[in-house]
């Protein structure tokens, strides 16, 4: 969002307020603090967060803050008083804003919009392909009463996917925590919304573009891939969180290693992988022969995890072709390093899109959310990655329920056939390589995302005739 709020405000007549709360304002604040004083014109908007009110701890302001998965109902429930904390402050903006750009589950903003006689523009972080599978599988429920593991295909999408219900998303497959009611808030709002917003570009999915397009009126705009706003190294070292090992220490590293030789291995901020799973990984990543950087982000796990790295000698072992990070790191910079050959992702759309950019083929391993529609894109429609042949969902607070679900043997298959330099291999990478040229481009001035922000802002002046805009960007 805040790489979107960029892009937005660097177009003429625009004035960007980001609505957020204290702590996350200072969290992602810090990378536009310097375009801000140099005249960007982007201003904070602050929310109280009503954790006290939502009965959650001071400071948890942010899913990766919840310091326990029980308190979820609590989170989503402080979500929704938010739309107060708005409507208290809207009115001392000047110029007020003509549209909203908000989160999908944001689904009091659709309200709000409506009080202020602005258009709210729905951002969901995910692809057209996603939306359009999201779409067709509420339409026709043709899953309903089939076995939880047999594959169907996914009805009116330009491509044969397949998938399973043990693989479908929370709307689809809930979990032991009741969203439901927060969920489907979210999807009413959404059918309302006037229009979408996509991080992704026309080229890496257009069938699935036009067909999303279709079924939104024509108010879809892709103006991604937002994490190429900055080329700037030192502004993409500082996104997130504050990396905990030393970037010019990793960037070192990497220097030392041949090109398209490395294994990056990161499966995001919330990911709860089980231990047992953990070290089927590491076990994985050790037995491939590769060099690896493996990014272990088990804060929930971390007596358990720090006690097989040590008692196992694996960090010992491998500590000649192995880095082994604890949390945060510089993603964007370790991925654009040209040692890197191949990224294991969890296929988050972020992660996705961020090796795309960098040409980077992938091993895929999702674990829940929409990540196993992700990894039909990425494997069987675009062919840029292998997956290590996970089959279902793992829902938040229930991992340890699942056990271990992929052995390191089929994960040391995966890395092998990517990294493989054989006919297979290169033209995966070829492919790959391909795209991430088209991403870097669709974001230039003249490429098809730079076209689609222009008008995106052209189709909110004509809607409020003014001729000026100013957009307001919530998350």
């Amino acid at each position: 969002m805040i790489d979107m709020a960029k892009l937005l405000a660097k177009q003429p007549n625009v004035i960007v307020t980001i609505a957020t709360t204290p702590l996350n304002a200072i969290r992602y604040g810090a990378t536009l603090a310097g375009p801000i004083k140099a005249g960007l014109p982007v201003r904070f908007l602050e929310l109280p967060f009503p954790a006290a009110e939502a009965g959650l701890p001071e400071g948890c302001e942010s899913s990766d803050k919840i310091p326990s998965m029980d308190l979820i109902p609590n989170f989503l429930a402080a979500v929704d008083m938010l739309h107060q904390k708005l409507e208290q402050r809207y009115e001392t903006l000047d110029p007020p804003p003509n549209c909203i750009i908000s989160d999908k589950y944001m689904s009091w903003t659709g309200d709000f919009a409506d009080k202020y006689q602005i258009p709210r523009i729905m951002f969901d972080g995910t692809s057209c392909f996603n939306e359009l599978c999201y779409n067709n599988l509420f339409a026709s429920k043709m899953f309903d009463g089939l076995p939880e593991s047999e594959p169907f295909v996914v009805p009116g999408l330009p491509d044969r996917v397949e998938l399973t219900r043990n693989q479908l998303p929370p709307e689809f497959n809930p979990s032991s925590i009741d969203t439901s009611a927060f969920r489907q808030r979210a999807r009413d709002a959404e059918v309302r919304a006037y229009g979408v917003v996509i991080n992704s570009f026309e080229e890496l999915e257009q069938e699935y573009v036009n067909e999303y397009k279709k079924l939104r009126g024509g108010k879809v705009w892709c103006i991604g891939p937002v994490s190429l706003c900055d080329s700037d190294d030192s502004v993409k070292s500082q996104r997130g969180n504050l990396a905990s090992i030393d970037e010019q220490q990793c960037l070192k590293w990497l220097d030392s290693h041949k090109p398209d030789s490395v294994i990056y291995a990161c499966f995001g901020s919330l990911v709860r992988v089980n231990t047992p799973q953990l070290i089927e990984l590491g076990l994985g990543l050790g037995a491939s022969n590769h060099p690896f950087i493996w990014v272990i982000n088990s804060f929930h796990r971390e007596k358990e995890v720090e006690e097989w790295l040590v008692e196992s000698g694996f960090e010992e072992r491998v500590k000649h072709r192995g880095l082994i990070i604890r949390g945060w790191v510089p993603q964007l910079l370790i991925l654009a390093h040209h040692s890197i050959g191949g990224f294991l992702t969890h296929c988050g759309w972020n992660s996705i899109l961020e090796s795309v950019c960098v040409g980077v083929p992938m091993i895929t391993w999702p674990q829940f959310a929409e990540q196993f529609v992700n990894e039909k894109l990425v494997v069987h429609v675009l062919g840029i990655g292998v997956g290590v042949g996970a089959d279902s969902v793992v829902h938040v607070v229930e991992e340890d329920r699942f056990g271990v679900k992929v052995k390191h043997k089929s994960v040391k298959a995966a890395i092998e056939r990517v990294m493989d330099d054989g006919i297979e291999g290169n033209e995966r990478r070829k492919r790959a390589n391909e795209l991430g040229k088209i991403a870097n481009n669709a974001i230039k001035e003249g490429g098809s995302s730079h076209l689609n922000l222009t008008l995106l802002i052209q189709d909110i002046i004509h809607h409020v005739s003014s001729g000026q805009a100013g957009l307001g960007v919530t998350y």
